[in-house]
């Protein structure tokens, strides 16, 4: 008996272990897939992936899926949704500096 539950306690610290903080902070789920600059990556997994999904996939209904938003927005509307927000979307103006907004904007448009 002892060693059956020696071995579930080694086998769920293994597992806990595993799902462990890589030493950051914040969300866990990993950009690292995608293919946008690192700093790029790092503003999206910070303050879009909680909406927007780890694929760019959207977590809110179609209108937050990104996956092919070049195909519908320009990159200067992009950048405008991201400043300014609308629809169910906050604004980001006070959260981001320009140059994030405008490296979000640039990467999403490719999106196509």
């Amino acid at each position: 008996m002892f060693a059956k539950n020696l071995f579930a306690a080694m086998l769920i610290a293994l597992l806990l272990a595993a799902c462990g903080n890589n030493g950051s902070s914040g969300s866990q789920i990993s950009t690292s897939h995608m293919d946008a600059p690192e700093k790029t990556g790092a503003v999206y997994k910070a303050n879009c992936v909680s909406c927007h999904g780890s694929d760019l996939q959207g977590r809110m209904g179609d209108q937050t899926n990104l996956q092919k938003v070049g195909a519908r927005m320009t990159e200067p509307e992009i950048a405008e949704q991201i400043k300014h927000g609308g629809s169910s979307m906050p604004p980001f103006e006070d959260r981001l500096t320009d140059e994030q907004i405008a490296s979000l904007a640039a990467w999403l448009a490719s999106k196509q």
